[in-house]
């Protein structure tokens, strides 16, 4: 736990400025894998909170349970612990644990369970056996849709850009919110996903900042798309999942084609058909096709340099949702909601939007050696939002 102060004025400049310097420090690997700084002097009176979780530990989706669970939707709520502490037990708990229960015997097995041990290895291995086995139809399959450039979990066909380079650790960040019912209501008027109005703006915005740097390559750039897999349920189950369950789809985000509408209309078409190669594989399938997809970047990260060959993609961008609803902390009202990613060697740029009640957020996180200034893409992306509601008439 830290603290730090803004200078004056305290306004967005000076927390993306702060917090960019804080996310190029690594994490102390002699302590838990997470830091969480308190930010004052902000302006009218109000505080930040910079988070820093290593993705070993948690994804978007469990970082965003972690939110939920250190806030409150109930305004007048009080005695809340900090974020850092530990939860209080339950009101109703009669006192103190008896002294027995704080050193418990694990139980052993009985002879009944015993007995039914040979089975039960055996029904693993048999599931097993059938896992592995189903993974020759994904692996031809995602093969085959790699190779024609459709949508799935790999791709071969991602051009070599500024962005993936090796990195420096010195880190740039920079935010801007958009009004959610704005996007909602184009990917009504489109016929697309919230998540593909996030691409296809982000496809605009790159293209444009690589064309103004004269980068721009002639084969469209390749977007690696993170899915969750966690099953849609609800309650305290689903709110304590924590972890990475995390498969990949790569997404073509058309950069070489000028018009929005016809970006765009390549940006859906892709998703869709990843999104129905994926319903098409088992939980283990997704994830060995996702593994297979990123592999090269994994490679490139365990040797810290980038190889010859050209990369599995271009950059990373991510959609997390965040909560609907206003939450609070012993009635303080989070107000905005900054997501921070991780860039890594070959990949040195990372695109991450998170909603928040009633705001869509994107957070560039960059390389600053590679890409000083982020500030020319967050214009861009607004230019890109303006282009694509005069496309679909709005």
């Amino acid at each position: 736990m830290h603290r730090n102060a803004l200078p004056q004025p305290g306004g967005l400049p000076e927390l993306t400025t702060l917090v960019s310097r804080l996310h190029g420090a690594p994490l102390d690997r002699s302590r838990p894998l997470w830091e969480i700084h308190l930010i004052e002097g902000l302006a009218d009176g109000r505080y930040a909170v910079y988070t820093k979780i290593h993705h070993a530990l948690a994804d978007g989706a469990s970082a965003m349970n972690l939110l939920r669970r250190s806030m409150s939707e109930d305004p007048s709520r009080r005695g809340m612990p900090a974020p850092w502490q530990p939860a209080a037990p339950p009101t109703d708990t009669p006192g103190p644990p008896p002294a027995s229960s704080a050193r418990t015997t694990p139980s052993l097995p009985s002879i009944s369970d015993l007995r039914g041990l040979p089975g039960q290895v055996l029904r693993g291995a048999r599931d097993a056996a059938g896992e592995v086995a189903g993974l020759a139809p994904a692996l031809t399959g995602t093969v085959d849709r790699a190779l024609r450039a459709q949508g799935g979990p790999l791709s071969m066909r991602a051009p070599h850009t500024m962005f993936n380079v090796p990195i420096a650790g010195t880190r740039h960040f920079a935010a801007r919110t958009w009004p959610l019912e704005r996007i909602r209501l184009l990917a009504k008027h489109a016929d697309a996903t919230v998540n593909d109005i996030i691409l296809a703006m982000s496809a605009g915005a790159l293209r444009t900042y690589l064309h103004d740097l004269g980068a721009l390559p002639a084969d469209p750039l390749i977007a690696m798309v993170p899915v969750s897999l966690r099953p849609n349920t609800s309650g305290t189950h689903a709110e304590s999942a924590t972890g990475n369950r995390v498969g990949i789809l790569m997404c073509n985000l058309a950069t070489h084609l000028p018009d929005p509408a016809h970006r765009l209309d390549t940006v859906r078409t892709c998703m869709r058909e990843g999104k129905h190669a994926l319903r098409a594989m088992s939980p283990a399938q997704v994830l060995a096709m996702s593994a297979l997809g990123a592999a090269p970047l994994g490679i490139e990260m365990l040797f810290g340099r980038r190889g010859p060959q050209r990369p599995p993609f271009n950059l990373v961008i991510s959609n997390v949702a965040g909560p609907d609803t206003p939450l609070y902390w012993n009635g303080a009202r989070l107000d905005s909601l900054y997501p921070l990613s991780i860039p890594v060697t070959g990949q040195a740029l990372n695109i991450t939007a998170t909603s928040s009640d009633d705001q869509l957020v994107f957070g560039l996180t960059g390389c600053r050696r590679t890409i000083p200034n982020l500030h020319p893409m967050l214009d861009h992306l607004d230019t890109e939002l303006d282009a694509l509601e005069q496309v679909v008439g709005l």
